[in-house]
């Protein structure tokens, strides 16, 4: 702190005033001031007498770098331990300036100060108490923690289909390879800006898309009306009606708004420097990334049936990356409006909305209400007998597997979809974690209102919601409900689907995804808007293989879908130029 050494030197300056003032004073004691220009010399011997003074001042600066390594462990988000050096520095500060003050009260009496000054000169070094201060890497040990998670490195192609009037397909607002707009595309096609980006890793919402590169940037588009992009998307071009533009094919701009449709780089604010990224994740309305330490952040917000509930009990809408009260986090999972957490002990941890109890845990309250379910909590109790190894989500229902291979459910069950059999019953609720004594050891998807899964051995199995096709022809008075006019309505025992290994499943709202050790990828459900990528708006009854020109030489690993749109991937492969129907 330069500044207080300069204040240090005042005393010398009061010191020539006071010796000025006793020269002009002079009458008959003219002989003692005579003998009192020793005392001048004295006076200058006391010059670095007040240097012990100026010591305690080093010490202060010692400690204003500690309180700089108190901000540096900002990093650590433990907002009150930097606090405590800085009012440590303030303290310091007020010491100084009482010292500095002094020269000027104790001018009358020179004599004192220096005797003061020489006594505490032979006292211990002073640089040795801020020696004892060296606490500041501390703060650095509390910031490093073990890394955890594993970078995903092999790099994808990613091929979209469906729906993309608000620009979920990431095709940008131009006419898509100079020929077709990007606004229903009924077959897969290769999205050539992710190509070129490196895209390691997709997380698909209801209407926006979350992805990872393999050199730690995280992309968005889709929808931001909730601010789920994390970033601004603000365009100055007009509202266009794209039906009536439709069929105008020399127009070259689709009127979407191309800070949205396009891949971006969302803003980092909120995010310490050097943080590494290792998963995307994705709810209807907000978006979320893992670090390698497991450490989450989020931004967007979460609804309910009465609207918005907020994303955080301090924030309605989050508009840029904030970091969740969640440690060691290893893998989420996301519905329609909640999230689930599996954390490095095998505790899970939910958030989000919980009017349908996917978050396994009561959470209206008198005074909070529904915003009481915006702070992660445990579902269940976890210990070293049973504790989580895998989680999943539906849109209002959730699971979690167990170290003994059980399957655990809960949530909206109204069509059976977390495979508890209710049978049917409009308001049918799990309202706690449960095991589901028909399945084991699967790796599984929710849609909104079915669920799909395949075991470790192949087998593919659904159940769930029918009525829109979204399991399958495997309907038998045994495990299906019917309606009035002997239509299947509900599949409420997980079963399998015959001639397909799989392994792999995913899917959108109404639709669902199978994926072969192969490569194959087979769809069926609610096409409406060809998010089964079979280039049909017709429901498709059962699994049907994907194939068109520019995947059928691909070897397909994963598969992803939101409300009216789906994308798969395969392994980023520079020979290979695809992307026509």
């Amino acid at each position: 702190m330069p500044p207080r050494r300069a204040a240090s030197a005042k005393p010398d300056a009061a010191v020539a005033k006071e010796t000025k003032a006793s020269a002009s004073k002079v009458t008959k004691p003219a002989a003692k001031a005579t003998k009192a220009a020793p005392k001048k010399a004295a006076a200058a011997k006391a010059e670095p007498k007040p240097k012990p003074a100026a010591k305690p001042k080093a010490k202060a600066a010692v400690n204003g770098v500690n309180g700089v390594n108190g901000v540096n462990g900002v990093h650590s988000d433990e907002d009150e331990k930097p606090a405590a050096p800085a009012t440590k520095t303030n303290n310091k500060r007020k010491v100084d300036v009482e010292e500095s003050d002094t020269p000027s009260v104790a001018s009358d009496r020179p004599v004192k100060r220096a005797r003061t000054a020489s006594v505490s000169q032979p006292k211990p070094k002073a640089p040795a108490k801020p020696k004892a201060a060296k606490p500041a890497p501390k703060p650095k040990k509390v910031v490093q923690q073990p890394v955890i998670n594993k970078v995903p490195s092999t790099k994808l192609d990613i091929f979209v289909f469906g729906e993309g009037s608000s620009g979920e397909l990431g095709l940008g607002s131009k006419k898509y390879e100079g020929k077709l707009k990007p606004i229903d595309v009924k077959r897969p096609r290769i999205n050539r800006n992710l190509e070129k980006a490196g895209v390691v890793q997709v997380a698909c919402g209801g209407m926006h898309v979350v992805a990872l590169t393999a050199d730690n940037k995280i992309l968005t588009w889709g929808v931001n009306d909730d601010k789920a992009l994390g970033r601004d998307t603000t365009w100055d071009g007009g509202v266009r009606d794209v039906d009536d533009e439709s069929d105008d094919d020399d127009e070259d701009d689709t009127g979407i708004n191309p800070r949205e449709s396009t891949p971006t780089e969302i803003s980092y604010e909120g995010i310490p420097e050097g943080t590494v990224f290792t998963q995307v994740a994705a709810t209807d309305s907000a978006s979320f990334v893992v670090t390698d330490e497991g450490d989450v952040y989020g931004w967007g917000t979460f609804r309910g049936s009465d609207g918005i509930i907020g994303f955080s009990q301090d924030a309605r809408t989050q508009a840029t990356p904030t970091k969740i009260s969640v440690k060691a986090v290893k893998k989420l999972a996301c519905g329609s409006n909640h999230v689930i957490a599996l954390d490095k002990a095998g505790k899970v941890w939910t958030w989000g909305a919980g009017g349908q109890y996917q978050l396994g845990r009561r959470i209206i309250t008198r005074h909070s209400g529904a915003t009481a379910g915006l702070k992660p909590e445990l579902c269940s109790r976890f210990g070293a007998k049973k504790f989580a190894v895998d989680v999943a989500a539906g849109s209002y229902h959730s699971f979690f597997l167990d170290n003994h291979g059980q399957v655990w459910a809960w949530g909206l069950n109204n069509f059976s979809q977390t495979g508890h059999e209710s049978v049917g019953e409009d308001d049918a609720m799990v309202l706690e974690p449960a095991v589901v004594e028909s399945l084991s050891e699967l790796e599984i998807a929710g849609g909104e209102h079915h669920s799909v899964a395949c075991t470790k051995s192949g087998k593919l199995l659904t159940w769930g919601r029918i009525d829109g096709h979204q399991p399958s022809e495997v309907y038998t008075e045994d495990n299906t409900v019917f309606d009035e006019n002997k239509r299947p309505r509900i599949l409420f025992a997980p079963t399998e689907i015959k001639d397909i290994k799989a392994s792999y499943v995913a899917t959108g709202t109404d639709t669902s995804f199978a994926i072969t050790e192969d490569g194959e990828v087979h769809s069926w459900g609610f096409s409406a808007n060809y998010q089964t990528g079979q280039g049909t708006t017709d429901d498709v009854e059962t699994p049907e293989r994907i194939e068109n020109t520019a995947i059928k030489d691909r070897k397909i690993t994963w598969a992803g879908a939101g409300g009216q749109y789906s994308m798969v991937g395969a392994a980023h492969a520079e020979s290979q130029v695809n992307g026509s129907a």
